[in-house]
């Protein structure tokens, strides 16, 4: 009786010991967690400030034009119009000149170069303002007119040198809270590995001196606690790429907005080859809100959490209304054929999830058709299930890679240069499952390739 008494208070020594060591650790790792989280959101919203200063800098410059195309206007046209356009636009470019100085960093010399832009706009607006004065003393003084014009252009390309190194400034101060992010979140992923390791460690120890008496129940706590720790990172894992989805998205909608008012101010005023710039930015824009929307699909899908909301919805029409989209938001997007087979009718399919899976199919057939080609979109409506193919005359997909295509991030050795993240058939092959549906591909190098995905329209 002695001995087992000892045998149990030894037993109980460890056992208090290692609950103390798991809830030490624990504590750690919380702790670790939640500093981490705070230096995130921080940063966050440090970020978010630098890009509200960037988007005022970009308000500031297109009030700036406005301004000086007013004036312009008013002085050869004498359009009251104009004028009114005038005086607006330079109470706009106060008014964003005064958002930047709560807005811009704190920095010594970004306060110099603020000053700097200050002056230099003050000047350039009385400038703007001797002009019209002049104008309206004399109408034909065309050469007072052209000396105060080249003054204003000097002007103009030193507030342009200003701005450029303030937003480089700006820039350089955002390329380090993004990286301050990272290392804080990347931290926080080894203190947590490292966390259940150590805890996964100790409770394994606590289970062998108990094994005897407690391996039932110990086995049961043990796969709880592994379940709760997983549900726990993944929607860890979903929120975090969630809150990266809608910081990002609001920059993204901004830069897009921004270059196309500037393609529509400067359309007319230059060259369309001129043009190629602005065009790059809305295609990176594009495909950084693409890549955003496949990976927060994609962790919903691995979380569980992808909405699936099955509708009766036309094919046809459905399919036509895609092609048209793709045509609006890709100004350089090919002719895609469009075949349809059979009865078309209404089927229960979720709309949003077939608009991702036929877009992804449907732009990667044009980007991996780099020499051109035919590509087709073929619909056939059967009694029992609804069958799509995107056909293209592409590169093709090595055979011994094929069954490799529907991992995130694998791209096939053949792409080369072809920009892509490797997650588009990850995202269709996600949505496909969710409609029980299934998903083949067949190709050939240098001569195309065809995916098939069939959709029952009964299901479980």
């Amino acid at each position: 009786m002695t001995q087992q008494f000892m045998k149990w208070s030894l037993q109980g020594k460890w056992i208090a010991g290692g609950f103390c060591v798991t809830l030490l650790l624990m504590g750690l790792v919380s702790f670790a967690s939640y500093k981490n989280t705070i230096e995130i959101r921080e940063s966050a919203n440090r970020v978010q400030h630098t890009y509200e200063t960037l988007n005022t800098l970009t308000d500031f410059y297109a009030a700036m034009t406005v301004a000086e195309s007013g004036r312009r206007g008013y002085i050869f046209f004498g359009s009251r119009q104009e004028l009114e356009r005038h005086q607006n636009a330079v109470k706009n470019m106060q008014s964003e000149i005064s958002a930047l100085q709560h807005q811009i960093h704190t920095s010594s010399n970004q306060q110099q170069r603020l000053a700097l832009l200050n002056s230099l706009v003050n000047q350039r607006l009385a400038l703007f303002e001797q002009s019209i004065q002049l104008y309206q003393k004399d109408k034909l003084a065309f050469q007072a007119q052209g000396l105060i014009t080249e003054k204003s252009v000097n002007l103009r390309e030193k507030i342009l040198n200003v701005l450029a190194e303030i937003k480089a400034e700006e820039k350089r101060y955002l390329r380090i809270c993004l990286q301050q992010s990272q290392y804080s979140i990347h931290s926080r992923t080894i203190i947590e590995i490292l966390g259940t390791i150590l805890s996964f460690v100790v409770v394994s120890s606590l289970c062998f001196i108990l094994y005897r008496q407690w391996v039932k129940r110990e086995k049961y706590e043990e796969l709880e606690r592994s379940l709760a720790q997983e549900k726990e990172l993944s929607e860890l894992k979903l929120r975090l790429f969630s809150m990266i989805s809608h910081e990002f998205r609001t920059p993204l909608s901004v830069i897009l907005l921004s270059s196309q008012l500037l393609k529509e101010i400067l359309q007319e005023l230059v060259d369309s080859t001129q043009l190629k710039n602005l065009y790059r930015i809305q295609s990176s824009a594009k495909l950084m809100n693409q890549l955003i929307t496949d990976l927060l699909t994609l962790t919903r899908a691995e979380a569980g959490k992808l909405d699936f909301n099955p509708q009766f919805i036309n094919i046809e029409s459905f399919c036509l209304n895609l092609l048209e989209d793709l045509q609006l938001f890709h100004i350089k997007l090919p002719a895609i054929k469009f075949i349809k087979n059979g009865r078309f009718f209404r089927t229960q399919i979720d709309e949003k999830l077939l608009y991702s899976i036929l877009s992804n199919l449907l732009l990667n057939a044009i980007k991996y058709s780099p020499q051109g080609g035919n590509i087709y979109l073929i619909v056939n409506c059967e009694q029992e299930a609804t069958i799509f193919q995107v056909k293209d005359e592409g590169i093709g997909i090595p055979q011994q890679e094929q069954q490799n295509i529907y991992e995130p991030f694998y791209r096939c050795q053949n792409v080369e240069n072809i920009v892509g993240t490797g997650l588009g058939l990850a995202v269709v092959k996600k949505c496909v499952e969710l409609h029980q549906g299934e998903i083949s591909v067949e190709s050939e190098v240098g001569f195309g390739t065809i995916f098939t995905v069939k959709i029952p329209h009964n299901r479980e």
